[in-house]
């Protein structure tokens, strides 16, 4: 079904949030074989609320001019982008906020970010999240420390819902939609199947279900933009070492099969892959551990989705690599809307 309206404000309203982060057998021995560590955070998210804190070398975000410049993109069709979106998953908003991570958004200067994983109640949302030229919206978690999303957008939605609808899901504050002239935003930040896939069968037999159900609601009435930390690494060709992933979350045969019905059945289209499909190292998430980012080691988890009538229109889909402040990149999705 459609979401159901709420007009948005100005004003925060918060969200919390825990993540289950693949720790991705996070890098490989010299020898290439990768070993998951004995404590490792595997993008913990069903385990303790409190995620394993970044690295201070990563805790400052780092910018430039040269590394967010936009290509002279165009669409299919020649017509050249005329609006940018993006999307982090920020891990803490308070951090986030506390190391500077507004400079990335100022300097990005996008029309629309979602950010996941805020793990921040509303009641502890600080003044600083509210920043100028933009509206900002928050999806809490019941659970203090855990999941969460957002958007800041620079003009003020027609709408805004919080959740699918379901009430088993929308306690962890996963999903955040904002409606929008031509399209409705969608940020979302997919459950992860955590240590020994213990939430396995519900992410791929309810919660991926449940969100198709909702995209498809909101896809019948307008266009949707899909964007967020999606947990799956599609392809072999997005991580590292999908030889010895096979059974770690978030490269499970039963997600990526899960993610590839979603697309085709509802005609959505993987916009990074649309414009660079054979692109390889092209990641977005790095665990900590082991120097993984100074490396490469990662996965491409986070994701532009657009509906397919959109697709024509997508210039270009970028990965932020050199931005730093989370286990995360950003990405961002030019289109010439």
């Amino acid at each position: 079904m459609p979401p159901k309206k709420r007009q948005s404000t100005s004003k925060p309203k918060a969200a919390g949030s825990k993540r289950a982060k693949l720790d991705e057998a996070a890098s490989e021995s010299s020898a290439g074989k990768e070993k998951k560590p004995a404590k490792a955070a595997a993008k913990k998210e069903s385990d303790a609320p409190a995620a394993a804190a970044a690295p201070s070398t990563a805790a400052a975000p780092s910018t430039s001019a040269t590394s967010l410049e936009c290509p002279a993109a165009k669409d299919a069709e020649g017509r050249p982008w005329s609006l940018k979106l993006a999307s982090w998953n920020i891990n803490g908003l308070r951090a986030w906020l506390k190391n500077n991570g507004t400079r990335y958004l100022l300097e990005e200067a996008p029309f629309i970010i979602g950010v996941q994983e805020i793990k921040c109640p509303s009641a502890k949302v600080p003044p600083e999240a509210s920043i100028p030229g933009y509206h900002a919206l928050f999806s809490s978690a019941d659970k203090d420390g855990y999941a969460g999303t957002g958007i800041y957008s620079r003009d003020k939605p027609l709408s805004v819902k919080e959740g699918i609808g379901a009430a088993k899901h929308d306690s962890e504050g996963r999903v955040i939609t904002a409606e929008f002239e031509k399209f409705y935003f969608v940020t979302a930040y997919v459950p992860n199947s955590g240590r020994q896939l213990a939430r396995l069968k519900y992410r791929v037999s309810e919660w991926d279900k449940d969100f198709a159900a909702y995209l498809r609601g909101l896809d019948a009435v307008k266009p949707v933009i899909v964007c967020g930390d999606l947990n799956v690494a599609h392809l072999e060709i997005d991580l590292a070492n999908p030889k010895t992933n096979q059974r770690t979350a978030g490269f499970t045969k039963e997600e990526r099969d899960s993610f590839s019905s979603m697309l085709s059945s509802l005609d959505l289209v993987d916009t990074f892959r649309q414009v660079h499909p054979d692109q390889t190292k092209a990641y977005t998430f790095w665990s900590y551990m082991r120097n993984a980012r100074a490396q490469n080691i990662g996965w491409r988890l986070d994701y532009f989705l657009v509906s397919k009538r959109l697709a024509g229109r997508v210039c270009d889909s970028l990965i932020r690599s050199s931005v730093m402040g989370s286990d995360h990149c950003p990405i961002v999705l030019l289109l010439s809307l």
